[in-house]
């Protein structure tokens, strides 16, 4: 994406993309795990862990917003972009995966872990198995379902006979009405790569995951905890005050007003302002050096009225 030549980014996005991250992966129980690096290394910070189907790719524009004295890692999970698919998953492995994140990526411990959707699931289930390495957690509209909202029945590995093709199938799951299009532009073609047979999705097919039901491990979680409930997402204002019923620990529920399920695909500012609330209110006064704070004053906002967390490739609903 020729994000210098486009007219419609603005250049608060166009800033974010030009802060390239850095690319490490690491080894867990026998699989590549592939991760995105900004900030300053062997500083306290967070990991950023996406949705079904999705990668670390997402949290490009978002990332660096967060990244003034703090180290924020954004890992693929198992299954996911650049990490290795497994012959099985499940979402202890990938909470092991999290915390490995987090080690090769050079944060500091304890740090804070943020997932959207399916990557909530994951958060929670980290939060709940390695609590002693969190100080905070935050959960991005991950409803209280016996599955995640991401279609996992498997699905025959699909291929597209060139790059345009593939980015014009690009979809969100669930669908989202408002998707920025310089944004869908960028993880759409973050979301792809080219193979013998042509173009393919950046995801496991044949992934499925034996999931624990989000409220089960709620009540195990032991760090502070925040939710975030985009207002048009899959979280009922009723279904919000449940989920925070049912953390014992700490816990905060910020609604995100006029955000889809998927906040950085169309609130990406409002998103990251919660988030640098969230980080600044739970970071130790002494964590952040004053002349490397992160400034708080909103990035210029240009545009926000068109653009996925998780692909839905043709075959799951699509087109």
């Amino acid at each position: 994406m020729d994000i210098e030549n486009d007219a419609e980014a603005p250049s608060w996005f166009r800033a974010a993309l030009a802060d390239l991250p850095e690319h490490r992966d690491t080894t867990v129980e026998g699989g590549k795990v592939h991760l995105r690096c900004w900030g300053p290394e062997h500083r306290p910070g967070l990991v950023l862990v996406h949705g079904g189907s999705a990668h670390s790719g997402w949290w490009d524009h978002i990332a660096p917003l967060l990244a003034e004295g703090r180290r924020v890692v954004a890992v693929d999970l198992s299954g996911h972009g650049d990490s290795a698919a497994r012959d099985a998953y499940d979402i202890t492995l990938w909470a092991r995966e999290v915390v490995a994140a987090a080690e090769a990526g050079g944060i500091e411990e304890p740090f804070h872990v943020v997932g959207h959707s399916m990557g909530g699931w994951v958060s929670a289930q980290t939060g709940a198995e390695f609590g002693s390495r969190l100080n905070g957690l935050t959960i991005i509209d991950s409803p209280l379902n016996d599955q995640p909202p991401e279609d996992r029945r498997p699905r025959p590995t699909r291929f597209y006979p060139d790059r345009e093709t593939i980015l014009g199938r690009f979809r969100t799951l669930p669908p989202q009405d408002v998707l920025l299009p310089y944004i869908r532009r960028h993880i759409a073609e973050e979301s792809v790569r080219a193979v013998d047979d042509g173009w393919t999705w950046k995801f496991d097919p044949t992934l499925t995951v034996p999931y624990t039901p989000l409220r089960g491990i709620l009540p195990r979680i032991t760090p502070p905890t925040t939710y975030i409930r985009a207002e048009h997402g899959l979280v009922s204002p009723e279904m919000g005050r449940e989920i925070q019923s049912l953390l014992r620990s700490r816990s905060l529920l910020v609604d995100l007003p006029d955000a889809g399920h998927h906040p950085m695909l169309d609130q990406p500012l409002s998103l990251v302002t919660a988030l640098r609330t969230i980080l600044e209110a739970a970071a130790p006064r002494d964590t952040i050096p004053h002349d490397t704070a992160p400034d708080h004053t909103a990035p210029d906002h240009t545009s926000d009225d068109t653009p996925a967390d998780d692909i839905m490739p043709p075959g799951t609903g699509g087109d």
